[in-house]
């Protein structure tokens, strides 16, 4: 969903910049509720936002980007995070957003390569993504 969307991997909110860009786009808007899927950087980039969001607040104050109004109606962010992460690897889970899907699509790659190894009696080495694969 992410990658359609343009929001996967934003290098822009790795900064403090970034984050405070994102803070004033989402005081402009009155976004206080937001739901993070993803895997380790986007659940630990959410955390670090919580964690800023009063000083940003201020700091958007300061610069006279937001009124005291806004920084008060907006005082508090509330963040559900979900792992969505094809790699399957969060405890206390069955399977996490993203494995089923991956894991069908992988299957139908084998499946189809298959015939195509076999007629040439050929070996395909097949590599598919995960957080250690290759």
């Amino acid at each position: 969903g992410g990658t359609v969307i343009g929001s996967a991997r934003c290098k822009e909110f790795r900064t403090h910049e970034g984050r405070l860009k994102a803070a004033h786009n989402l005081v402009h808007r009155r976004i206080t509720y937001l739901c993070v899927i993803g895997g380790d950087g986007s659940l630990t980039g959410a955390n670090l936002f919580r964690e800023e969001w009063s000083d940003l607040l201020n700091e958007l104050l300061e610069q006279g980007l937001i009124d005291e109004e806004a920084a008060r109606s907006n005082s508090e962010l509330h963040i559900v995070g979900m792992v969505g992460s094809i790699d399957n690897d969060f405890c206390g889970t069955d399977m996490t957003i993203g494995t089923d899907s991956a894991l069908h699509r992988i299957i139908e790659v084998v499946d189809a390569i298959m015939t195509t190894a076999q007629s040439h009696q050929r070996t395909f080495v097949l590599e598919v993504m995960g957080r250690h694969c290759g």
